[in-house]
């Protein structure tokens, strides 16, 4: 009998776990290089890992002779209404929780006050409970996800009024 005979085969990763996996490595590829983002594109799907610094950046319009504009005090707001509230996303997908364990409060909760680098949840990919941290500071408006739920990376996770 062949070696290969003996063995079991390995199971066959799902689409999804390689696509986590791919993820998983850009970021640690971000963070050990200090590069600000990278992106990856293989048949149609284009995965894009950034800091909040280069999202922060990509944010500022661009007019078409190509200058920038920062955006004003007050921009963004819809004829009048209230300005848009700002939200924490989920860097990447899977199973949200509020709390550090079962049955102990939450991290966050509306109301509190929150600075940037506080850890507002956890989310697991993989088998790996992975530190979610804001990178805002104010005050908790909502909570939009639920414990125990599915979260897609860029779901808003909490929704934060600065101070």
């Amino acid at each position: 009998m062949t070696d290969r005979a003996i063995r079991p085969a390995a199971p066959a990763a799902t689409e999804e776990d390689s696509l986590l996996t791919l993820i998983d490595r850009m970021a640690a590829l971000v963070d050990d290089t200090g590069l600000s983002e990278l992106e990856i594109e293989v048949g149609g799907t284009l995965v894009a890992v950034r800091t909040a610094s280069a999202i922060a950046a990509s944010e500022i319009p661009v007019s078409p002779d190509g200058s920038t504009t920062p955006p004003q005090p007050g921009a963004g707001t819809a004829a009048g209404g209230p300005e848009a509230a700002s939200s924490v996303k989920a860097p990447l997908t899977g199973i949200w929780y509020s709390a550090p364990t079962p049955g102990s409060a939450p991290y966050v909760s509306v109301g509190a006050e929150i600075g940037a680098g506080q850890v507002i949840g956890l989310i697991e990919a993989m088998k790996l409970f992975n530190e979610i941290k804001s990178d805002l500071g104010g005050r908790v408006t909502r909570v939009l996800a639920e414990s125990g739920q599915l979260v897609k990376a860029r779901q808003p996770l909490i929704e934060v009024e600065p101070l």
